[in-house]
């Protein structure tokens, strides 16, 4: 009878192994994870441990020696370019390989292929390949290849990268992909394209043309121009007002029949819920020159605010060759430093805002969608058959028809709100065959103005604000990109796609970007627009007004100006819109209409300094009140029936109130009186109350406790336990601009890097991250610099020579060579 306990425990060891090595939905194979010798537990490691290696690659034309300092920066000294860019992707993989992956799974939409079979992963796959991501990857990609130079650097990168990938042991992958339970593929050239394009659609700014189109039957388009305005009344524009600029290389022609087809064209067609450029997605940059500040030497700032996850957007490092030694943040899944500064200059990004996106009605002759009309014929469309894999379900495939405007973003087989031969392509200049990548690559080695605006002018999308400032004593801004040149208006709606007439007639001239090149005074960008309204072309765009101002009064008051007051700027919490809103409040609040607790909170926002400091709780009751006016003046009108606008900006209902307190909206629609200025303002205070009241009794009226900032890893609430809570104010209209998670995008905005480089002689430089140097959070280096940088210290960073190899902030040195 042994046999029988024999055969029982056989068949429950078979049944266990098979369960344990086996991924159970969300639950990785419990055997695999939990083993000593190849799971999690492996991840962990030691405080102490050994950071040299010796390491030898047969594709290495010489020797590098890596010095990583005591806070995990490396110092990248090669003989040679490509050893150098062979050993950026190497690091980057060592440190932040699932980040890579992550990103160019995203841009290429293939989420639903390890993430599993989520109806919101399949949407967001198809609309990523709809948009064009892979077909823009692959134009860029033709151009990273034609030329020898970009085509060298991104071979060794991505060699780079392989050759750690080839490295790894099961034991060794990094924790998120035993938890999702695949293995990193192979990396190529194409990845690094397709991270650039997830860049370029992440700040590809203005895209409201299909939620302008829903509100036609509304909204005019004289009022749409009034509620999102373009030069507003405050603006203090990048290029310095009374700037005189070009006659217009192109003049666009509007099409003889705009109004009746396209301004006046009534269209309710709903589709899809899509992705948008985040509007937060900001940043602010300024270069001072020598003539104001204390050492004589010019100083330039940066802080790029993207989303704060966990690893950091940034990896830092300094890269030295024969013909290079550049210092400054990197994108892990990209060669060349993106931001920073070599021997002789420094440079930083601020986003443009520009729309660079528009959608065109295509009409089918039929559900086939072989053929679309254009210019008074059926022209014959293109195809592209997008095979989606999904983690534990069939493959998706998807048709993707390819027009002369770009590809059918929407249709009847995405969404079902369109007729059966309508449709919507996308035009984008992110499309289009460029070398964003060059750009960098020259920033990095470049020297003076000259080789600055050589550098960056090619550069096509996103379009940006660079910023320079060089030891010959110059600063400098362009914004630069490639940017359609429009007829008054084009682009702000859905537009015609049965002919040429709507199609983008040229682009704005290079020469013609808005710039400005000093050697005295100040340079600022803060994604306000760049010009006052003579610049001779429209251009619409997603700008943000108030840290311009702020930025620009606080420079121009400031003299003898160091390091030192720079590190306080950019942490300032003062809120520009703030203090012309309270104003507003005050004037018009009737305090004898309020009950006690009401006239508490006004007493509040009474005595506060409008700074929106962490422990502020002044703040949380003004910016409560302001939330609740917005919605007693926009909603009534904004948000009803099949209209469903988000509201303008602050500023501009700032604004419109300073100027015209009786201003239309003013007035609620949905009731028989009509409501004044002072009607809304004090019934927004009594609405705002009793939430206010509730944050009182749960302690969290302090404005940090209010917001409840919080960095994410990458994979959001699937891994919160590796998230980190961060006690900060701010706000999107504050040079601190940290913004809050009570959003659907369920993240924290703000300053992503801070970096000042003070261009003296010896290059004094400073710079943080919210984040760590190696993506492994059973590493220290996961998230070490956050709280340095949440109260608003920084790091010296240090352009290291190889003769200090030995210095005592060294804590390891790999070693590559080519035997």
């Amino acid at each position: 009878m042994r046999i029988v306990p024999f055969i029982i425990g056989t068949v429950i060891t078979i049944a266990l192994v098979f369960a344990l090595n086996k991924k159970w939905g969300s639950i990785p194979p419990i055997g695999k994870f939990l083993s000593p010798q190849q799971g999690f537990w492996q991840n962990a490691e030691a405080a102490d441990c050994d950071r040299n290696e010796n390491l030898s690659f047969k594709s290495l034309q010489g020797k590098v020696s890596v010095y990583l300092d005591d806070r995990l920066v490396p110092h990248v000294f090669a003989e040679n370019n490509e050893d150098a860019y062979f050993v950026q992707g190497y690091l980057h993989a060592k440190y932040r390989l699932f980040q890579m992956e992550l990103q160019t799974f995203a841009a290429a939409g293939r989420i639903s292929e390890h993430l599993g079979n989520d109806p919101r992963f399949i949407n967001f796959d198809r609309e990523q390949r709809r948009s064009g991501m892979v077909y823009g990857a692959e134009k860029a990609l033709k151009a990273f290849e034609s030329d020898p130079v970009s085509k060298k650097v991104c071979d060794a990168y991505t060699a780079g990268v392989n050759a750690y990938i080839n490295s790894l042991s099961e034991s060794s992958l990094p924790l998120e992909y035993k938890l999702l339970d695949f293995k990193p593929e192979p990396w190529s050239n194409l990845k690094i394209a397709l991270f650039l394009k997830q860049m370029s659609k992440t700040l590809a700014g203005y895209d409201n043309d299909l939620q302008n189109t829903l509100s036609k039957p509304k909204l005019s388009f004289d009022d749409l121009m009034q509620l999102d305005k373009q030069v507003p009344d405050s603006l203090i524009p990048i290029i310095p007002k009374g700037t005189a600029f070009d006659a217009p290389g192109i003049t666009p022609v509007k099409p003889a029949n705009a109004d009746s087809l396209y301004f006046e064209k009534k269209d309710t067609a709903k589709v899809i819920e899509y992705t948008k450029p985040n509007p937060i997605n900001g940043s602010n940059n300024w270069a001072v020159s020598g003539k104001k500040t204390k050492s004589g030497a010019p100083i330039i700032c940066n802080d790029p605010h993207l989303e704060l996850t966990f690893p950091s957007v940034w990896y830092e490092m300094q890269i030295t060759t024969p013909e290079v030694n550049v210092y400054g943040v990197t994108f892990p899944g990209s060669p060349n430093v993106i931001i920073g500064f070599n021997d002789n200059i420094a440079w930083g990004v601020t986003n443009a805002q520009r729309d660079v996106k528009d959608y065109y009605e295509i009409q089918f002759k039929d559900e086939t969608r072989k053929e679309y009309m254009y210019n008074g014929e059926w022209k014959e469309t293109e195809f592209r058959i997008d095979t989606i894999r999904v983690r534990g379900a069939a493959d998706i495939y998807d048709s993707v028809a390819y027009t002369v405007f770009g590809p059918v973003i929407y249709d009847r087989t995405f969404s079902k709100e369109l007729s059966r031969n309508k449709a919507i392509a996308l035009r984008w200049t992110a499309h289009d065959e460029s070398n964003e990548g060059m750009t960098f690559y020259k920033l990095n080695r470049a020297k003076n103005y000259d080789e600055y605006l050589e550098a960056i002018k090619t550069y096509q999308t996103p379009g940006q604000n660079f910023v320079f400032a060089s030891k010959q004593g110059d600063i400098a801004l362009w914004q630069q990109g490639k940017f359609p040149a429009r007829w008054y208006g084009q682009g702000m709606y859905l537009m015609p796609g049965i002919d040429s007439s709507y199609q983008w007639q040229g682009f704005i001239p290079q020469s013609e970007n808005p710039h400005a090149h000093l050697d005295s005074g100040f340079l600022e960008s803060a994604n306000q627009r760049p010009v006052d309204s003579t610049y001779p072309y429209f251009i619409p765009g997603n700008y943000i007004t108030p840290r311009g101002i702020t930025i620009a009064r606080k420079l121009s008051r400031m003299e003898g100006i160091t390091v030192d007051h720079l590190k306080r700027l950019q942490n300032d919490y003062y809120s520009v819109v703030a203090d012309g809103m309270r104003n507003i409040f005050l004037k018009y609040v009737r305090e004898n209409d309020l009950n006690d607790d009401a006239k508490k909170y006004l007493t509040m926002v009474k005595d506060w300094n409008l700074y929106t400091t962490p422990n502020s709780t002044a703040t949380t009751v003004y910016q409560t009140w302001f939330d609740s006016l917005k919605v007693a003046i926009w909603k009534d009108e904004w948000q009803r029936d099949s209209l469903a606008m988000p509201f303008p900006a602050e500023e501009t209902l700032l604004e419109w109130i300073n100027k015209d307190s009786a201003f239309k909206y003013v007035d609620n629609v949905n009731t028989q009186q009509k409501e004044t200025i002072s009607d809304v303002v004090t019934q927004a205070l009594q609405k705002a109350t009793p939430e206010l009241k509730k944050e009182e009794t749960a302690r969290t009226l302090e404005w940090a406790k209010h917001k409840d900032p919080t960095i994410y890893h990458l994979l959001k609430t699937a891994l919160t336990p590796f998230s980190k809570k961060i006690h900060v104010g701010g706000w999107g209209n504050v040079i601190n601009a940290v913004t809050d998670i009570h959003n659907k995008d369920n993240a924290t905005h703000g300053p992503s890097w801070r970096m000042i480089v003070q261009l003296s002689d010896s290059t004094e430089a400073y710079g943080v991250y919210p984040g760590g140097q190696d993506g492994n959070p059973g590493s220290k280096f996961y998230d070490n610099f956050v709280d340095t940088w949440a109260n608003g210290k920084y790091y010296p960073l240090w352009l290291m020579k190889e003769n200090e190899a030995k210095d005592k902030r060294i804590i390891g040195t790999l070693t590559f060579t080519n035997s």
